[in-house]
């Protein structure tokens, strides 16, 4: 299954055992419809809460506004709530991520992304470049 929006927030990483780690994010799917009988276009947000099991540091570049489009499966999680209830809610269980285009540029830097950018290309000298 294949979807894309603008991820909502930024990511987290929750550490789960020794070993695993998962990234948790949301997404925003934009879409409109015209009511039949009508003239007027209306706009509907769908989120989508996503995970990531695969590489906790793909975390640092899922940031607010960066859209992304995730391939995966839609995961059901069920539970009971201190009042003993059933809660219940999907998850979109991603496991191939394609960056499309980054937040604005404004952004990034309030993120802390572009510092972290900076930071690679000072350590990349030319002895680095494979050619």
């Amino acid at each position: 299954m294949e979807i894309a929006g603008r991820i909502t927030a930024n990511s987290t990483v929750h550490k789960v055992s020794n070993d695993k780690q998962v990234v948790n994010f949301s997404i925003a799917i934009n879409d409109n419809y015209k009511p039949r009988g009508s003239t007027e276009v209306k706009g509907v947000v769908t989120y989508i809460n996503c995970s990531y099991w695969f590489n906790a540091k793909t975390a640092e570049w899922l940031k607010k506004g960066v859209l992304v489009q995730l391939f995966g499966r839609i995961g059901l999680n069920v539970y009971c709530n201190q009042e003993g209830k059933p809660i219940s809610s999907l998850t979109f269980h991603t496991n191939n991520i394609k960056i499309l285009t980054f937040a604005k540029k404004t952004e990034l830097i309030e993120n802390g992304v572009m510092s972290s950018i900076a930071k690679r290309k000072k350590s990349e000298t030319a002895d680095d470049l494979p050619f």
